[in-house]
């Protein structure tokens, strides 16, 4: 692999993934998805009618990897690995993603007090026609939340952007007993499948 070829692409606008594949020494470029009423339909995050929480993690960070190829060539970018990343919550089999507004992370961040949920962070990467996908799932047993510091949470802003309306790198690890699993994949990119998922490639980690 050349040194124009040692730096990827990142479909994502998350800064906590940013901030992993720095942490391991990735070299990326962003490739920025629209937002809003322009969201690209091809990266909706909608589930679909019965799909398991495993199936619609796969999806949709495939579906985010396939769609930063698509943004490479209309922009005439290098041809470079392209990896994305989508997380989720499972709670009793329901899946749970970013909060519409502020009344929803509350209600969510509720049901989680004093339990056990899943978090699932699924991985793509994309090169030529190939692509490639691998699955993180970590256990997070919250322990009980009180209404008065849920609600000063939630008004902290730091829900808003994040499946399952917490951040376990932020003030949310203080509402954290017990994990089980990848911590860097609850964050949202699981640092050794995403490794050795660039190694397959080629990339040198």
């Amino acid at each position: 692999m050349s040194t124009l070829e040692t730096r990827i692409h990142l479909a994502s606008q998350s800064p906590r993934r940013r901030e992993l594949l720095t942490q391991v020494g990735v070299r990326f470029d962003l490739l920025l998805f629209r937002g809003g009423s322009r969201s690209d339909p091809e990266t909706c995050e909608d589930a679909l009618p019965g799909e398991a929480p495993e199936v619609y993690a796969l999806r949709v960070a495939m579906a985010k990897a396939r769609h930063g190829q698509k943004i490479q060539a209309l922009r005439h970018l290098p041809q470079r690995i392209v990896l994305a990343a989508d997380t989720t919550l499972d709670l009793d089999g329901e899946i749970i993603g970013k909060p519409r507004d502020d009344a929803d992370a509350l209600e969510i961040l509720r049901r989680l007090s004093g339990r056990t949920h899943r978090v699932l962070t699924a991985v793509a990467v994309a090169h030529q026609a190939r692509i490639e996908s691998r699955l993180s799932i970590s256990e997070v047993r919250f322990r009980a939340l009180d209404e008065a510091e849920v609600r000063r949470y939630v008004a902290s802003g730091e829900p808003r952007d994040k499946a399952g309306a917490y951040g376990i790198q932020g003030r949310a690890a203080i509402f954290v007993a017990e994990i089980r699993g990848s911590h860097s994949g609850i964050v949202g990119l699981p640092l050794c499948e995403t490794a050795l998922l660039l190694r397959e490639f080629g990339y040198p980690i």
